[in-house]
């Protein structure tokens, strides 16, 4: 029995991708957006548009009440013990900046971040560019074979210098799940602040914020099937509190005069200018489409979908995965032929895969490959997705081989 998305249809992109013949497998760099999103953005603009915050009419009053009504479904969705916990960004990549600045003027000289050799460059590069100003030491977790973090190393790596721990859950490379609680909770020990990247694994399954312990998650909207340019940043209220003010202006200003001034707390001192009002307002929607779902359906089709996939791919001769998949994605190489190659002969078939270093530079290098094919799921993949797939794969290899 073939495997069909019950969701599919609630996606007008991928109808429309189906009727230009393409197959979409990119979902790891930004998903497809449920229609209910499209309305919700539609309906903000058409309905009359306004600031935020800052005005008493009505169509102010109204966009502020919507504005802040997805902070409250945010809050719930990631199980913030309070609203206010939950900070509005540009992005992961931008929240992941903010801590980095915000948090600066905590650390002194040969202290310690510890980061894993599976980061994205967005949980890489903030942290490093700190270790640069304030000469600080950037700890690197080694990975085993499988792709975990290596635990035992971990244990003692991290220690009595380590200020700050900064990991990823879900590795937009390998495709594996990170244990990092028993990690956060060492880190804890030792007075240091934890930080994760839940950028792939929030869309992966529902994350709570008070059983993962962490001080800070970030994670991004155009991945949860939102629309860009908003992303969430959740902190722990004692751990908000520690942040300095990075940007300036707008709603932020509590009181101004020419020579000093004062700024709100968090959240909205955290939410220089004119936040994207429409982006936050159309994600609470695409948290409302996710929260009607079958969260169970959803994440048994992924399953089936992911092993669909594995099983392919192990099954080609001269075909290397990376690591060891758990779920969402898988990214490959293949002996002798050049990604980028390979890529190309996909694209001309309309097979829209990623093809590269992932933004995971160090990783690849440290896996010993300049490029790879990634081919990542959404809930709206479907089996014959994959075959279409397997078919352009194969008649690219014969080509290349």
């Amino acid at each position: 029995m073939t495997l069909t998305s019950p969701w599919r249809a609630d996606f007008p992109g991928m109808r429309a991708l189906d009727a230009e013949g393409q197959t979409y497998l990119d979902s790891a760099a930004t998903a497809q957006k449920p229609q209910a999103v499209l309305d919700a953005l539609l309906a903000y603009y058409a309905g009359g548009a306004a600031n935020v915050h800052r005005a008493q009419h009505l169509p102010g009053e109204r966009a502020t009440r919507a504005f802040e009504a997805t902070r409250d479904q945010a809050a719930r969705w990631l199980n913030a013990t309070s609203r206010d916990e939950i900070v509005f960004t540009r992005g992961a990549t931008e929240s992941l900046n903010l801590l980095a600045y915000g948090l600066e003027h905590l650390f002194e000289a040969d202290e310690q971040i510890v980061i894993s050799a599976a980061e994205h460059h967005a949980n890489l590069l903030p942290w490093q560019q700190l270790a640069a100003r304030k000469s600080l030491k950037l700890v690197v977790l080694p990975l085993t074979p499988l792709g975990d973090i290596d635990l035992q190393q971990a244990a003692e790596l991290i220690g009595p210098r380590t200020r700050l721990l900064a990991l990823s859950q879900l590795s937009n490379v390998l495709g594996r799940w990170q244990d990092v609680q028993p990690l956060i909770r060492q880190a804890q020990e030792h007075g240091a602040l934890t930080v994760v990247d839940g950028a792939q694994a929030v869309v992966h399954g529902r994350q709570d914020m008070q059983a993962l312990g962490c001080d800070f998650y970030v994670c991004s909207s155009h991945k949860l099937y939102g629309p860009d340019g908003v992303g969430l940043l959740y902190g722990r209220r004692d751990a908000l509190q520690l942040l300095r003010h990075w940007q300036f202006g707008g709603e932020m200003v509590q009181q101004a005069d020419y020579h000093a001034s004062t700024f709100r707390p968090a959240p909205l001192g955290l939410e220089a200018g004119t936040p994207a009002v429409s982006g936050v307002i159309a994600l609470g929607a695409a948290l409302d489409y996710l929260e009607r779902l079958d969260t169970e359906a959803v994440s048994q089709h992924e399953a089936a979908l992911h092993r669909l996939l594995l099983a392919g791919l192990r099954g080609r001769a001269g075909l290397r995965l990376l690591g060891e998949p758990h779920s969402a994605l898988a990214c490959f190489t293949v002996d002798g032929i050049h990604s980028g190659d390979l890529a190309h002969l996909l694209t001309e078939q309309g097979i829209a895969v990623r093809a590269g270093h992932h933004c995971a530079m160090p990783l690849l290098q440290r896996l010993g490959v300049n490029g790879a094919i990634r081919v990542s799921l959404g809930l709206y993949n479907d089996e014959g997705d994959l075959q279409r797939f397997f078919t352009a794969l194969d008649k690219a290899l014969e080509l290349l081989q």
